[in-house]
């Protein structure tokens, strides 16, 4: 897993929003922030409770989800809503 301890609280608050957005694949935040899917799952089992971990693995292994870039609508071809804020990196630039 990749170490925790070198993100700022906010990167932290920022994977684990990222992994609870359904639309969010689990390849923008390998892109972003360089976790894999196994390492997030880490990351959220060490920073949520049991009961919400639980509940999140069981929304991402649902049809309700669509974490995987296979589960999407193959005309989605973007990570993010074409009016949210352009995204550089780690970084939200402003317009």
């Amino acid at each position: 897993m990749k170490n925790t301890l070198t993100l700022s609280e906010r990167d932290l608050d920022r994977i684990i929003e990222m992994a609870w957005e359904d639309r969010t694949p689990f390849e923008a935040i390998r892109f972003q922030f360089g976790f894999a899917e196994k390492d997030v799952i880490k990351l959220m089992r060490s920073q949520l409770k049991e009961s919400s971990f639980k509940r999140w693995r069981k929304r991402v292994n649902s049809g309700v989800s669509q974490k995987h870039l296979k589960k999407r609508d193959p005309e989605i071809n973007r990570f993010k809503c074409s009016r949210q804020r352009a995204i550089s990196g780690n970084k939200i630039s402003k317009r």
